[in-house]
Order: C-alpha cells, then structure tokens, then sequence
C-alpha cells in the first residue's frame, strides 16, 4: 500500500535544513489532485444535479481519524462562507465529536454504529455522500458507503491508494496518487494535504455550480460580524452601483442582511418580494433571482 511504504530518505536522520527542504519537496498534493483532473471534473456536476433537484439534498461527510476531521473542517465552512443551509450539511467522523480533537482508536473498524446512523438519516436519491479515507480500506468508511448506495443516494470516494475498495464501490472514484508518506504510514502530510485540497475544490465549484456565488463574489456569506457587514455592504454596493454607503446599510440591516434580497430591493422589489423571490423560487442563486425579476418587470 503506497501510504504505507517508507521513503529512500528517513526525516529522522537529516538536519533540520534538510528535513524542512525534504518535506516540502515530497508534499505531492498539487501533482495529485492535477492528476485527478478528469475525476474531479465529472464528480462536481454529478454532485451538483442532486442537490439541486429540490431544497432538501443533503451533503454527507464521513470519513476516520484525519480524513474524518478533513471532512468535517470542509462540512464546517459551507454555511458561514456560502450560506449553505445547515440542515443539509451532515458531518459524520468514526469515534464521534470526541475524534474532532483527539484519536478515538478502534472507531474506524467500528460499522453496526455507522449504518444505523445512515439508517436514521434517511438518505434518498437527492443526497450525496462523500467517503474519504487515505487507505481505501476503512471499515467504517465503507459500511456506510455501502449503506449509503442502497438508499440511492450518490457516493464520491476519495483515497491515496488504488483499486481499494473505495475506490472500486464509489459512484465516483477520486484517486490522489501521493505515494510514501515522510513518515511512513501518516497521512496527515501528502495523503491529507491532497484530500484537503481536493475537498475544498469539489465543494467550492458545487456551490458556484449551484448559483451560490455572483461574480466571484459570496453573495450568500453569513454576515456574523463586523468584518462580514461591511463586505456585505461593499457587495451589494458594487452590484447594484449604489454610492450610498448608509441606505445600502440601512437596506441590509432590512433585509436580515441577506445580501441578496437586498440588492433586489434596491432594485426596486419590495422586501416581502424580493425575499420570496431570492429565498424560495430562485434558492439563493442572484443569477437566477435577477433573470426572474426581469421576467416580472416584462409581464407587469
């Protein structure tokens, strides 16, 4: 198992100069992921024409020991950064939330608990749930992949070694070739580099794919604090073209400071409106909220 083999040079006998220079120039997670291209590129539509089949798709993240927490960093950043409802974010780590700060041994060959959550979830067609594991080979893992495809619900796999099962039972297989690690058999270094940046690409693109960002902006971020106000004000000034810095406030703090809605109310939509039209009929998607408003000025 490529994770599992050790380098022709060991960090442990080389200066500190040497060891630094010798990690970052095994770190493989570029050259991976690049690899990865075309699988990636497949997965990210597949994931998307499921969640936005209606507004009750779920993404699932599952995965053990530092894919788990991998998977639950990129779960965790959904909401805040794209408005992603949280109800339809489901972050499941072998050895629970205790595993998020510490190792919870034995939790990844654990699989009667996982497939009784999976059960509980009630997972269908809309859902999509992603696997990662370095090995291939995680029990845990696998038991609610398999558990996850009897209730249709699309499964992405992401591993560092080939033909695992993983691999081989994902609907979507992902293989990061990062090869030995520095030191053997710790994936936290090339394997998680690679996952990490693959997770992060896979959800970003599904959620520009889903209309949740305008312009390269973050049209649906969580406005939770000052910093966040005043980029959402900046936003909404920049698309709608308002040179009014305390309407364009004063029309946010209306709107429950829903970036979108606002920039239809400064359109000319009023609130009760503008918010059905942004939330409801065009899900957080400015593009579409925008083509439906013109549509209705054409009908009036």
């Amino acid at each position: 198992m490529g994770t599992e083999e050790r380098t022709k040079k060991f960090i442990d006998e080389m200066t500190p100069y040497r060891a630094l220079s010798h990690l970052l120039k095994e770190l493989e997670a570029p050259r991976a992921v690049k690899m990865a291209f075309s699988s990636i590129h497949v997965a990210i539509p597949a994931i998307a024409k499921r969640l936005s089949q209606n507004d009750r798709g779920r993404l699932i993240y599952i995965g053990a020991g530092t894919s788990g927490r991998l998977g639950n960093l990129d779960a965790s950043e959904l909401y805040p950064t794209f408005g992603w409802p949280k109800n339809r974010i489901v972050q499941l780590v072998a050895g629970g939330d205790r595993a998020l700060k510490e190792s919870v041994e034995g939790a990844e060959d654990q699989t009667v608990n996982v497939e009784v959550v999976i059960d509980m979830l009630k997972l269908n067609e809309n859902d999509v749930l992603i696997a990662v594991a370095a090995s291939g080979t995680t029990p845990y893992v696998l038991a609610a992949m398999r558990q996850a495809k009897k209730y249709g619900a699309l499964t992405i796999g992401i591993a560092n070694n080939a033909d695992r099962p993983i691999l081989t039972q994902a609907d979507h297989p992902i293989f990061l070739d990062t090869g030995p690690e520095p030191i053997a058999g710790s994936t936290r270094m090339k394997a998680g580099t690679a996952q990490h940046v693959t997770l992060k690409t896979i959800s970003t693109l599904v959620m520009v794919r889903l209309g949740y960002v305008y312009k390269g902006m973050m049209v649906n971020v969580r406005a939770s604090n000052d910093k966040l106000k005043k980029r959402a004000v900046s936003v909404v000034r920049l698309i709608t073209g308002s040179d009014d810095e305390d309407a364009t406030k004063k029309t946010l703090e209306l709107c429950d400071w829903e970036i979108g809605v606002a920039v239809l109310v400064l359109r000319g939509v009023p609130i009760p409106c503008a918010t059905t039209l942004y939330l409801k009929l065009a899900q957080r998607d400015l593009h579409a909220a925008l083509v439906l408003e013109e549509l209705e000025k054409m009908t009036r």
